[in-house]
């Protein structure tokens, strides 16, 4: 991470080499959830903001882990001249969805044993879940955050959010199974394909996502267009759109 503790979201994918314009299959990270699509803020049954009447929590049923992976998810996406943020990208409840689902079981992956040290090209070789390792992950966040200024994640100052973060990527931190900048990636990941998945998977609320990228969905055909030497603004299309 950029060594300024004022980031922009431009700033912060620079210098953690993450690639914006992605989504991640094939591994399962866009398995399932619960789509919606409402414009207007409302509150889940526990009173915390949420970015649309009909997503809710389906893995994460402790506040704080909630709140923790949500300020996390927004210091690696913040909001700023360019877009909203992962918060108001719905990214928490695509996270939670996900580790609800295949994802967080690591559904269709070899995951046993013998277990060895992988070569860094080859990741965490073990019996630990995705899930496991996110809940291990906040725990981790929460510990370093009282550690080094006596409070909880989510009530640090972005400043000393980003000092955490970096602690994470570095692989500085505590952390019980996995090395902490591995989870840091994971997350990293996790919260890039939510701001860019389909918004039927919960995140990139109201496909702004996609609007800040001037990509334009799942469009059922170019064919009217393809030949245009010029760029083509078009309004992007979910697949729920779709008929």
């Amino acid at each position: 991470m950029p060594e300024k503790t004022d980031l922009s979201r431009r700033g912060f994918l620079k210098g953690t080499g993450a690639a914006a314009g992605f989504i991640i299959a094939g591994g399962g990270i866009l398995a399932a959830g619960a789509a919606g699509a409402a414009a207007d803020a409302a509150h889940d049954s526990n009173g915390e903001k949420t970015c649309g009447p009909f997503r809710g929590r389906m893995f994460f049923t402790d506040s704080l882990e909630f709140q923790t992976i949500s300020e996390a998810a927004e210091r690696i996406f913040p909001k700023d001249k360019n877009g909203p943020g992962a918060i108001e990208l719905a990214v928490p409840y695509f996270i939670d969805n996900q580790l609800a689902a295949g994802f967080g079981y690591n559904a269709r992956e070899y995951t046993m044993g013998p277990y060895y040290k992988g070569a860094p090209t080859q990741g965490y070789q073990g019996a630990m879940v995705r899930r496991d390792v996110f809940r291990r992950g906040i725990a981790a966040l929460n510990r370093e955050a009282n550690t080094r200024y006596k409070s909880d994640f989510p009530d640090l100052t972005d400043s000393q959010k980003d000092d955490v973060l970096r602690v994470f990527e570095a692989g500085k931190a505590d952390f019980d199974g996995v090395s902490s900048a591995w989870f840091f990636g994971l997350l990293k990941s996790a919260v890039l394909a939510g701001v860019y998945a389909d918004p039927i998977y919960s995140g990139n609320n109201d496909m702004q996502g996609w609007i800040m990228k001037r990509y334009p969905g799942a469009q059922m055909s170019y064919k009217a267009i393809i030949k245009d030497a010029e760029f083509q603004e078009i309004e992007p299309m979910s697949l729920a759109d779709m008929q």
